[in-house]
């Protein structure tokens, strides 16, 4: 489903005041897109929950400390902007929860007193959990000593954003990046994980990629439900030995990867059990 058939109404909290539909809050002198200070966080709410929003409202106060942006809000009052969003919309509605700060001045590096802040709720349902295919991309993650990968920004994502187009092009709904000397580090949109002989397995946060709060959640739901999980680094070919693959991330949450290469999959029971586990989580579970 494309962004723009998802996205039928939302509202944007800017300046003290919510706003209807996109409104024009940056121009061609801002620094965010002109060098890049945006960073943003993306939570969700669905079925009358949104799990471990607190989390996320940290996570991008933590990615703005990074640029070196001033921070306007912090997790808490963010936390609370974004349920008064959601609010807004009839209960249960598929919602994307978009926390955003970015300079509007500075000479490359920002001048944080130019800092600005917004809160975007929009309608975006969950996917289907119906499987997607994956082809390994011949673009790479960054190291922290290459970019910015402490935090979730939008600096990272044009790269992200040739990797989906190269494997589309290839007849792929998604691609898996290597880092630098070759170990998988995750998809173009998520982080990635495969199972074989009933453990799970997914790539060790090594500088090249956020460490997913879905995932995280996902790692503590199977190994309370005792179910091995091994961060490590992983070599491509044991992707392609894999009982199964799948993904975890906010978008999507939890879903099958149903191709591999040449190699079709069907949806594994680690999988469908990691799915089981977070939904209950969601609404209540512990």
């Amino acid at each position: 489903m494309a962004y723009k058939e998802a996205q039928s109404r939302s509202v944007t909290f800017y300046e003290g005041a919510w706003h209807e539909g996109n409104p024009m809050i940056m121009g061609p002198m801002t620094h965010a897109p002109w060098l890049g200070s945006c960073v943003f966080d993306g939570a969700r709410a669905f079925e009358g929950v949104a799990p471990d929003l607190d989390l996320h409202c940290q996570r991008i106060v933590r990615s703005a400390q990074s640029f070196g942006l001033k921070i306007l809000k912090n997790a808490g009052e963010i936390e609370d902007l974004i349920r008064e969003g959601i609010a807004k919309f009839p209960k249960g509605t598929p919602l994307y929860l978009r926390p955003m700060f970015w300079a509007e001045d500075g000479f490359v590096d920002v001048d944080p007193e130019t800092t600005k802040f917004s809160v975007s709720v929009y309608d975006a349902p969950l996917p289907e959990p119906k499987g997607f295919s994956v082809t390994l991309s011949p673009f790479r993650r960054p190291s922290y000593e290459f970019a910015p990968t402490d935090a979730k920004a939008a600096c990272h994502y044009p790269n992200s954003a040739r990797v989906m187009r190269e494997a589309r092009a290839r007849g792929f709904d998604n691609a898996v990046m290597l880092d630098a000397v070759g170990s998988v580090s995750e998809l173009a949109t998520a982080n990635i994980w495969y199972a074989k002989d009933g453990e799970a397995h997914t790539p060790v946060p090594n500088g090249t990629f956020l460490n997913g709060i879905t995932r995280q959640r996902v790692i503590k739901l199977l190994r309370k439900a005792g179910i091995k999980v091994h961060e490590r680094a992983i070599p491509w070919r044991d992707f392609l030995e894999a009982d199964e693959v799948f993904s975890t991330g906010n978008y999507a949450k939890v879903v099958p990867i149903t191709r591999i290469e040449r190699r079709n999959l069907q949806p594994g029971p680690i999988c469908q059990k990691a799915r089981e586990l977070y939904w209950e989580f969601a609404h209540g579970g512990k």
